[in-house]
């Protein structure tokens, strides 16, 4: 016959991991994403270049960095994503920027797209839609790491924004044009004198003010599989 013997001590033990139990089942029920849904989501994502004149929340655009971007991985955990989010007046100071990043992509995209997207495509370089927030995201890079690895950190954590932004609602639409007058970016950011910070894109973000088709996906060549 074996007894069992709890005392006091043991009891209050027993009943705190009885509750970290139950509050570990309830973090994993809360946190299970459906497949199907997490693939639509994915799925679902797509740039949006007209906007609705609706002010996006600075506390939506704080969450999404905060709860989203900073949690995507980065190598040896640098987490050397530096996000710049530029609104109201300054935001309508940066459109003649845009519109000098246009000129240095103009010729490209006059040769690959059709003559109404395109003319679509050099009004929002103009106007970017009218989206009220702008948020450049830069790597702040180390010899401690690679410079590639930098890079894809930032790329990974701009991803994350875009795909929060459809979760709340919004619509985005990433920008690699500002690398076109780079140093005057940094120079309107204030950013110049850190040779060690290397803007990597901007994205916009405001209320759709239209739902364009999504591009098809490319497929083919795309993967190659080893065993």
């Amino acid at each position: 016959m074996i007894s069992l013997y709890f005392s006091d001590i043991d009891a209050v033990l027993l009943v705190k991991l009885i509750y970290l139990y139950s509050g570990i089942l309830q973090i994993m029920s809360q946190t299970a994403i459906n497949p199907d849904s997490f693939y639509q989501l994915i799925q679902s994502r797509k740039s949006i270049r007209q906007y609705t004149p609706k002010p996006v929340k600075k506390e939506i655009i704080q969450k999404i960095l905060e709860q989203a971007a900073f949690h995507a991985p980065s190598g040896k955990n640098r987490q050397n994503w530096r996000f710049y989010v530029v609104q109201g007046k300054k935001r309508d100071e940066y459109l003649q920027y845009s519109q000098k990043s246009w000129l240095g992509i103009k010729d490209i995209l006059k040769k690959t797209l059709k003559p109404s997207l395109y003319d679509f495509t050099e009004r929002f370089f103009f106007t970017l839609g009218d989206a009220p927030v702008i948020i450049f995201a830069y790597s702040q890079n180390s010899a401690e790491e690679r410079h590639y690895t930098s890079i894809g950190s930032v790329y990974m954590a701009v991803q994350n924004i875009n795909l929060a932004c459809q979760v709340e609602g919004l619509g985005c639409c990433t920008m690699g044009a500002p690398l076109e007058i780079k140093n005057e970016v940094d120079k309107f950011l204030g950013v110049d004198h850190n040779e060690n910070l290397e803007l990597l894109c901007a994205v916009v973000i405001g209320h759709p003010a239209h739902d364009p088709p999504k591009a098809p996906r490319k497929t083919e060549g795309r993967i190659t599989w080893w065993e």
